[in-house]
């Protein structure tokens, strides 16, 4: 297995968890707009090193994640700008563009300076 993308969670926005209540997680780079901010995981940037495809696996605070589906801009968006949506619902096509699929029990907890990464 190798490394596709890694970066580590450096702050967390004040509406951040919330969107884990509906199943979604969702980060930005550090240097997000404020107004973005407040609803991001914020992250020290990493560098997309392959293209993130369903088969590839998250690994989130400690947990892995198969990738179901990935939307056409969702890798763009993750080397441009640290920005995906990661929904933990095992979709097998994306709802956004923009969208990660994954499957698994959505965390409960991801504290500062937990670890994102995609392997493949």
């Amino acid at each position: 297995m190798h490394t596709i993308y890694q970066t580590t969670i450096t702050h967390i926005g004040e509406h951040a968890c919330d969107a884990l209540l509906d199943n979604m997680l969702i980060t930005f780079r550090e240097g997000a707009p404020a107004d973005i901010e407040a609803f991001c995981f914020i992250h020290s940037h990493g560098a997309l090193n392959a293209d993130l495809a369903p088969g590839c696996t998250l690994e989130l605070a400690g947990h892995r994640y198969p990738v179901t589906a990935v939307g056409s801009v969702a890798g763009q968006n993750l080397r441009e700008l640290g920005h995906i949506t990661l929904r933990f619902d095992g979709s097998e096509q994306a709802e956004y563009p923009g969208c990660v699929h994954v499957a698994g029990q959505t965390p409960c907890d991801i504290p500062t300076g937990s670890t994102i990464k995609f392997i493949a």
